[in-house]
């Protein structure tokens, strides 16, 4: 198997922060700086994206989560806060079903219960046909754009280039894959723990009855909603979400 990358900083509880489709563990940069002043930060790169593109990627969101769960088993980490962004917000919810007695709070962002969205900018079958048909440099150039107010020229839109970099066109699609067969709906009441769920107003990818299918069926939710940001609030403005975040899992 090829090298997996795992970020792990800081010391004091665990924060365990899951990145999105074509995401990295750098893209939390400004989580991990901030957080590993008072936390244990824990940012894996999935197999077959961003430092760990080099792997052989999953194509189920249950074998991502069982990826991480066998990272904190490795560590040796029982009890934890968890953080998942988009796709990544699949696999907290994931996780949160194999493992939530570990869970100590749960943070899912810019997210939803259930893979293929209606709203969605495009259905995933298209983002999949758009990445065979024009391969992934054009693919991985057109759909982050959407992620920011701002497109390419937010400040922070470089560490999307930077994470594409060396995701091979099977990871891709085996993560669209993943997000399309996935359903955690069902699930949604089962989840006991304290959860907060972050969205931005001008999100494209979920939109906003994802987020308040999320808050209305998780018994003990808030939903903070952030102005004028897509979907990388905390990219777009990470001092705000640092805040919020570290509030919250105080």
């Amino acid at each position: 198997m090829k090298k997996i990358y795992i970020d792990d900083v800081g010391s004091g509880f665990p924060l365990v922060l899951v990145h999105g489709y074509l995401g990295s563990s750098e893209m939390w940069c400004n989580q991990r700086d901030y957080f590993s002043k008072s936390c244990r930060v824990i940012s894996p790169a999935l197999p077959g994206f961003g430092e760990s593109s080099s792997a052989q990627s999953l194509d189920s969101i249950n074998k991502m989560a069982q990826f991480v769960i066998d990272i904190l088993e490795e560590k040796k980490i029982q009890k934890f806060n968890l953080l998942g962004h988009s796709m990544g917000g699949m696999i907290v919810q994931e996780i949160t079903k194999i493992i939530g007695d570990r869970v100590n709070k749960l943070i899912c962002f810019a997210t939803g219960s259930i893979g293929e969205i209606p709203g969605r900018f495009e259905t995933i079958d298209e983002t999949r046909n758009k990445l065979k048909k024009d391969g992934i440099d054009i693919s991985f150039s057109r759909v982050p754009m959407k992620w920011f107010v701002k497109g390419d020229q937010d400040k922070n839109y470089y560490l999307c280039k930077n994470a594409v970099k060396g995701v091979s066109l099977e990871a891709a699609d085996n993560a669209l894959i993943a997000m399309k067969n996935w359903s955690g709906i069902d699930n949604l009441k089962n989840i006991k723990n304290e959860t907060l769920i972050v969205w931005g107003d001008k999100d494209t990818s979920y939109n906003f009855d994802q987020v308040d299918t999320l808050n209305k069926n998780i018994k003990n939710s808030r939903l903070e909603i952030f102005e004028n940001c897509s979907h990388n609030v905390h990219l777009e403005k990470p001092n705000e979400f640092n805040i919020l975040v570290k509030k919250f899992t105080n």
